[in-house]
């Protein structure tokens, strides 16, 4: 069956003779929309809550920063290691894949927010698990600094991938969102990521308040431009005790339905530079967080439907791409 789109499965597999699988790990981060240092509040839409994956249940609530800095550090304060981390995350896909090589992803929150020793401290634990064969680092583009990522580059012979909330390429989105940052930061953290020889992933919400469905298809010429190299795409999602929720209780917004979703990403994909690895589409929040929308999907349900209406349609990435 052809290839319709340049998907992560592929790609990772090509980089590695063996099955590599993301751990999620907490390591005790804030965010500097969110302590006062750029911003208040956060982005609208954030709850940290909705990234955290099963096996780190295991420890009980971690807090998201919206309840106060002293309540989160004590809730971390039993929070056990990185590398503690990632041995319960092992042991929870060993189970299956016994011969499984893992990559760290530090998620939660912002994972550059911190000085250098500590980041080097954190990185370097992760890497000295046994079957880590790489991270990636969740975090903001005006939270990395040129000796953080000559520090990164530095790292050789493991894969490193630091990873972009861009978000929206429209300033006025950003705004609207109280996201802390401009497009400019975006394209300067990612040239400077670029530059210096390490992988570079970028995240975008598809929906956001204000932005039309034409206006987000023209978004993917702009982020195309970008030497981004992975691309994650996910609905806009509304989540208990947001600033979104309030909003969208006081004056509700229009939400994607899982078909017009679908003919979106269709028509994204289209004008996105064929070389971008797409690695996801779509975001699954734990339901007792999920206000709206409601599919009633798993992420392989929404993609098997995907590749079925791009089949269908004829239609594959890049084929409207300028270039």
């Amino acid at each position: 069956m052809r290839q319709r789109y340049n998907d992560f499965g592929t790609w990772i597999r090509s980089r590695f003779p063996y099955r590599v699988q993301k751990l999620s790990v907490d390591a005790g981060f804030s965010c500097p929309n969110r302590d006062g240092r750029i911003g208040t509040g956060g982005c609208i839409y954030c709850d940290n809550r909705t990234f955290s994956p099963g096996y780190l249940s295991l420890y009980g609530d971690l807090g998201d920063a919206s309840e106060g800095a002293e309540r989160r550090q004590a809730m971390l304060g039993r929070m056990p290691s990185v590398a503690a981390q990632l041995e319960a995350g092992k042991k929870f896909f060993a189970r299956k894949y016994p011969d499984m090589k893992y990559l760290c992803y530090f998620q939660s929150f912002t994972n550059t927010y911190a000085p250098l020793s500590t980041l080097r401290r954190l990185y370097e634990e992760a890497l000295s698990v046994p079957d880590v064969v790489g991270i990636v680092v969740g975090t903001r583009p005006d939270c990395v600094t040129p000796e953080l990522l000559d520090y990164l580059s530095s790292l050789s012979g493991k894969m490193v991938i630091v990873e972009y909330g861009i978000e929206s390429t429209n300033d006025d989105t950003l705004r609207r969102i109280n996201r802390g940052h401009d497009f400019e930061c975006v394209r300067r953290a990612v040239e400077a990521t670029h530059e210096r020889g390490l992988l570079c992933g970028g995240h975008l919400i598809m929906g956001l308040p204000g932005e039309s469905r034409d206006e987000i298809v023209a978004q993917a010429a702009v982020v195309s431009q970008l030497p981004i190299d992975i691309l994650k795409l996910h609905q806009l999602q509304v989540i208990r005790g947001t600033r979104l929720e309030r909003e969208y209780a006081a004056a509700p917004f229009p939400l994607f339905g899982v078909d017009d979703y679908i003919r979106l990403i269709a028509d994204y994909i289209e004008h996105l530079r064929p070389s971008i690895v797409l690695e996801r589409f779509v975001s699954q929040s734990p339901a007792s967080l999920l206000v709206a929308p409601r599919w009633g999907l798993k992420n392989h349900e929404f993609t098997a439907k995907l590749e079925k209406h791009l089949s269908e349609h004829d239609v594959w990435q890049g084929k409207k791409y300028a270039g």
